[in-house]
């Protein structure tokens, strides 16, 4: 009687740490270790991811289809690369929203522009941001 009595401890305190082991792996908000679930930072309605397709660089705003960027792409010298000024899209250009630089973070004015480089790729182009008029004049 005595050996089933140990067993069935044993089996409840191997069932104890078994709850436990599992609300602590599966469940992060867990009431002992006051863990939370990290909680996803929601967008604006119409801004995008900077740096993605179909984003302005300048204002962050998803552009619909059709919606160009306002930039000038000069002539490449090697062959790599070109130069390119990049002054936003409609949104920005209007006053609708805040311009920034997303290299120095600084907001830009009207007459201020970013100045990039234009790598020429088969299927489409990538451009790489250096930074805005005035954080290129302080390198």
């Amino acid at each position: 009687m005595r050996g089933l009595i140990q067993i069935f401890i044993f089996v409840l305190i191997g069932l104890v740490l078994l709850w436990f082991g599992y609300t602590l792996y599966f469940s992060p908000q867990s009431i002992f270790f006051g863990f939370e679930k990290k909680k996803r930072r929601r967008r604006p309605r119409g801004e995008g991811t900077p740096g993605a397709p179909q984003t302005c660089p300048v204002c962050s705003a998803l552009l619909s289809p059709g919606e160009l960027v306002k930039s000038v792409a000069f002539p490449s010298f090697t062959g790599k690369d070109r130069l390119m000024y990049i002054s936003g899209c409609n949104h920005c250009l209007n006053g609708d929203r805040l311009r920034s630089c997303p290299v120095c973070g600084s907001r830009l004015r009207d007459n201020e522009i970013l100045v990039a480089r234009m790598f020429d790729r088969p299927r489409r182009s990538h451009v790489h941001i250096i930074g805005c008029s005035r954080c290129r004049l302080k390198k």
